[in-house]
C-alpha cells in the first residue's frame, strides 16, 4: 500500500509547479514580445494549438476575456497573420478562427526549440511508467483546476 505524502514533500511539489507556471508564462510572454505579441495574444495561439479552431465566443470562455477583448487580441493575431477568421460552412452567421500554421511555426518554433529539447532530455531520463504518473498528475492538476475567479 502507497504510504501517504508528507507535508514537505506536497509543499515541495507545490513549490516546483508554482515555478514551472512562473518560468512558462514569463518565457511565453518573452517570445510574444520577441514576435510583436503581447502575452494573451500569445496564450490565445496557444488556446488554438490545443483545442482546434474555435469560434470566438469560445475563446472568451477559455481565457475569461470579455468578448470585447477577445475582438481586439483576435485583430491583432488577424494583423501579424497568425490567424484568419472565417465563416463556419454549416452556419454563415458563425465566425470560426483558425491557426496560420505555417506563421506560427516559422515565426515562434525556432523561439521554442530550446525549451523542447531540455524537455526532451528531462523527459528521457525517466521511464514510460514514469512519465505516464507525471502526465496523470499534470493532467489531473488542469481537469481538477477551481474556476477562474471571475467565474
Amino acid at each position: 500500500m502507497p504510504r501517504k505524502p508528507s507535508a514537505e514533500s506536497v509543499a515541495a511539489v507545490e513549490l516546483a509547479v508554482r515555478n514551472l507556471i512562473a518560468n512558462a508564462i514569463l518565457f511565453n510572454h518573452q517570445v510574444a514580445q520577441r514576435v510583436g505579441l503581447g502575452a494573451s495574444d500569445a496564450q490565445f495561439m496557444h488556446l488554438l494549438q490545443l483545442n482546434g479552431p474555435l469560434t470566438p465566443g469560445r475563446l472568451a470562455e477559455l481565457s475569461g476575456l470579455t468578448t470585447g477583448t477577445v475582438t481586439g487580441v483576435l485583430d491583432r493575431l488577424e494583423a501579424a497573420g497568425f490567424v484568419r477568421r472565417e465563416r463556419d460552412d454549416a452556419d454563415r452567421r458563425k465566425v470560426i478562427v483558425k491557426l496560420h500554421e505555417e506563421r506560427l511555426w516559422t515565426a515562434m518554433a525556432p523561439l521554442y526549440a530550446g525549451q523542447a529539447e531540455s524537455l526532451a532530455a528531462v523527459a528521457g531520463s525517466y521511464d514510460a511508467e514514469q512519465l505516464e504518473v507525471i502526465a496523470g498528475f499534470l493532467r489531473r492538476l488542469v481537469d481538477e483546476a477551481p474556476p477562474s475567479p471571475d467565474a
